[in-house]
Parts: structure tokens; sequence; C-alpha cells
């Protein structure tokens, strides 16, 4: 999914207003995106293609999921003043928020890995407006899974549901509308549940808002074959603590919510 031309043009003029005087530089120059502070490269491609909307050469001179250090560049730019100057502040931003979001998933896989080398940490829909995209593979950058990408990526059978139709029934009424490609998550928030999900269809059980010691309970309860997710409030410190539970995947939306910028730096004429 690659950033669009359109969703550029939106960044840029929510930037520049209705009368850019700023910008109007003659002549050509050069620039640099370059690292302050520690993490995990992301979002240069959405920072790329803002300077090739605007006619501007540029290169990223470092991959996504690169670690990188104070003092790195990580993309380089030439064209008109003008050009490198006015997407400088929409680039910067992509950049350092995607870099961010993957800075902290690959704090969360490393935690995780720690104790057990199988269990995925993945991301949540709990994304930024018109940034998904940019933020799904930020966290891929990071080592994470994306998780559904949109509510048509996977059925989730959440409390809404339950308390509208009940358990078993909300999985049969999913089961004949879906695809059979298409798989069936459970939510559920006690750990005797999980199992009675397990027999009502579910191919994923999610634990949510448990702890550790019930997250273990409910997948002890599971048969072989069933995916165990855990998820609701987990922060970096815990990872640790559930990825011992035995669990399958451990889904954390403070990844795109609650992650911090990295901090990243343009440079020109250099």
């Amino acid at each position: 999914m690659r950033v669009t031309d359109r969703k550029v043009e939106d960044w840029l003029r929510e930037d520049v207003g209705h009368r850019d005087v700023t910008n109007h530089v003659p002549g050509e120059t050069t620039g640099r995106l370059v690292a302050k502070e520690e993490g995990v490269a992301a979002g240069l491609d959405a920072a790329s293609a803002v300077f090739d909307y605007l006619d501007a050469d540029c290169e990223a001179t470092a991959e996504a999921g690169d670690r990188i250090a104070p003092g790195d560049t990580v993309l380089e730019v030439e064209g008109s003043a003008e050009s490198v100057l006015r997407g400088e502040r929409v680039a910067v931003n992509v950049a350092g928020h995607a870099s961010g979001v993957a800075t902290k998933t690959r704090r969360a896989v490393d935690a995780a890995r720690e104790v057990r080398d199988c269990v995925a940490i993945a991301g949540t829909r709990k994304t930024t407006p018109g940034l998904r995209g940019v933020e799904k593979r930020a966290i891929a950058a990071g080592g994470g899974d994306t998780h559904r990408l949109t509510l048509s990526g996977m059925v989730m059978v959440k409390d809404n549901h339950v308390a509208e139709m009940g358990m078993e029934a909300a999985v049969a009424h999913f089961r004949a509308e879906k695809s059979f490609a298409t798989k069936i998550e459970v939510e559920v928030e006690r750990p005797e549940d999980a199992a009675r999900a397990a027999d009502a269809g579910a191919d994923i059980v999610l634990l949510d808002n448990m702890s550790p010691a019930e997250v273990r309970e409910g997948v002890a309860a599971l048969p072989e074959g069933v995916i165990a997710e855990a998820s609701g409030g987990i922060g970096i410190a815990d990872v640790p603590d559930y990825a011992a539970t035995g669990v399958d995947v451990i889904s954390m939306g403070s990844l795109t919510h609650s992650a911090s910028s990295l901090d990243l730096s343009f440079r020109t004429g250099e």
C-alpha cells in the first residue's frame, strides 16, 4: 500500500495553507534527514513520496527496519530550494512518527524474545485516521505483526456482539456471513470463557484485559490449533510476563496510539 499523490497533496495543503511566503527561496539546494537519537527507521517511503511529488530528487539511505544511531543520515534530497523546504516539515513529521512506531515495536519484540522466540507482537486498529498504512508498515519494520489491516481482514466477535446476540449465536451468525478464507476471532474477558469460545468455532481467542495468571489459565484451556491472543493495556514492561503464559500473540494498541516520534532533523545545504 504505497502513499498516493492524493495523500501527499492533503499533507502539503494542510502545512502550506493558502499563501506560503516562507519557502519562496531561489536556487537549488540539497538536504539530509538525520537521526538525533537511536531507533528503528520507518516511513522513509512516505517521506520520499513527499519530495517526489514536489519534483525533488530523493533517495533513502536506510532501509525500513534498520537500527539507526544519532548522526545517521536516512534520506538525501536534491532539488529547487522552494521544493526542498516546502517538503521538509511534512517529510520529517511522517518519518519521525513512523520511526517512533517502529522503534516502540522493536522494543516490544525484543522484550518478548527474551522469554520466547515464537510469540508475535501485533498492532491493532487503534491507528491515526489517514495514517493507518504508514503506521502498519512501521509496525512491520519494527518486527511486529500488522494484525488485521481493515475490518474485512478478519471477523472479530467483541463484547458488544456478545451482548447483542450471545457468543454462540454471534459466532454462528458471522460464520454464515463470512468467506471460507476469513478467520473468526472471539474476545473473552474471563479465562473460563476461552474454551467456550473455541467450542463455538473460534479460530482465535482474544484474552482481553486479563492478568498474566488469567491468560495462562485461558491458554491452558484451549484445544490444539486454536490461536491464543492477549491484549488490553499491555505495556512494554508487561510483555515478558505475558510472553511467559504460552500465548501466541500479544497485541498492543500503544504501538501506534502512544508511540513517541523519533527525533529526526532536516539539514539543508550540507
